[in-house]
């Protein structure tokens, strides 16, 4: 991360949804900019999967100076979420009652337990009203949650890619890469440096089939000469797998794809729907044609049970990864839909935009 986060420590003991407390609670967050005196410009960013509380870093096309969310003029947050591995209190911190990182022991933790994390950080902060909420993936949850959870707190919220209730499509593809983790002999083999390792590779190998689709690999990683063996898009995979082992924790990744894997606003509200109609922001819900992960289905049934939302789609070779990658369209999508709400939200992309060679996303180039 290009900043270290400020970390705040709740001592009391959190409740969990499933049952379990914890003794203690310690939240990692970013701000940016300065709360205005009546409270009026504050902009919450809820991370994916894998991602940190530094939107200013991997976000960087939306967040920062001259940017649509610019610190000049704006209260910018963002948590890392519980269970991460980025500061937050999840499977690699110490548990008191063991004095050694909890690992496996770390308890279920679900998006609702992760708004409540938010809730406790949003009043401390002493911010009584979000202006603006987004979140693309595992944040747009979090943010469909926390606004129908809190719908009196939000004026706008701008979903990307995302979903009100996790599908079997997504729990498979979860639970393939948790099946490619515990075949991991050394994943509980306490004090292995490189425990899990190949099995966290592995699955993130299979994630990025999720993330991407059939034409971003065959514009990025075709091979330029006939070959019968070391192929691009083989060590493509591969450079991921490390990429990520090196920067993450194996038993926060399996923390929180279970934490996706729950994700349903209409539990114990009565279905999908009737949960939808408690949210009272202005939605903005943004799809991506191509995600295979997310598909527009589940993004055309949140517009369609919140009231008044706007849904618009993006024509993108990217995939799921679109709301990361896309970042110019989506900000010219979120300035429309925040600053001239009469005008008609439109997702094509120019001629400078048009999907090429050169568009493509390279090895290296993605941060999450």
């Amino acid at each position: 991360m290009a900043e270290s986060p400020k970390r705040w420590k709740v001592t009391r003991p959190f409740q969990l949804e499933c049952g379990t407390t914890l003794p203690e609670l310690e939240i990692a967050y970013h701000t940016y900019g300065q709360l205005s005196p009546n409270g009026d410009n504050v902009v919450w960013v809820c991370h994916a999967l894998t991602g940190n509380s530094d939107a200013a870093d991997w976000w960087d096309g939306l967040v920062g100076v001259d940017k649509l969310f610019d610190p000049e003029h704006y209260f910018i947050v963002c948590a890392n979420m519980l269970g991460s591995c980025y500061g937050s209190t999840g499977p690699a911190s110490i548990n008191p009652a063991t004095e050694k990182p909890y690992g496996h022991d770390f308890p279920l933790v679900s998006v609702r337990d992760m708004i409540a994390a938010h809730e406790l950080l949003r009043v401390e902060l002493g911010i009584e009203k979000i202006q603006v909420a987004l979140g693309g993936s595992m944040g747009g949850q979090q943010v469909l949650e926390w606004a129908i959870q809190q719908p009196l707190v939000f004026e706008h919220i701008v979903l990307l890619a995302t979903n009100a209730q996790h599908s079997p499509w997504g729990v498979a593809f979860n639970e393939s890469q948790r099946m490619a983790i515990y075949a991991d002999n050394t994943l509980l083999e306490e004090g292995h440096p490189e425990a899990g390792k190949k099995g966290l590779e592995t699955a993130r190998s299979i994630a990025m089939l999720s993330y991407r689709s059939y034409d971003t690999y065959h514009l990025s990683q075709t091979d330029p000469e006939e070959k019968l063996d070391g192929f691009r898009a083989s060590s493509y995979q591969r450079y991921q797998g490390l990429k990520l082992w090196q920067r993450f924790n194996v038993f926060s990744y399996l923390t929180l794809s279970r934490a996706m894997d729950s994700h349903n606003v209409g539990r114990g509200r009565g279905g999908v729907e009737n949960a939808l109609r408690e949210v009272k922001a202005n939605t903005l819900v943004i799809g991506i044609e191509t995600d295979l992960l997310f598909p527009i289905r589940e993004q055309e049934q949140i517009a369609k049970g919140i009231t008044g939302a706007q849904y618009t789609m993006l024509e993108s070779i990217y995939g799921h990864d679109g709301f990361l990658v896309e970042f110019q369209r989506i900000e010219t999508l979120i300035r429309q839909f925040l600053f001239s709400p009469e005008a008609k939200i439109d997702a094509s992309p120019s001629p400078s935009q048009a999907w090429n060679v050169s568009n493509v996303a390279l090895p290296g180039s993605e941060k999450f």
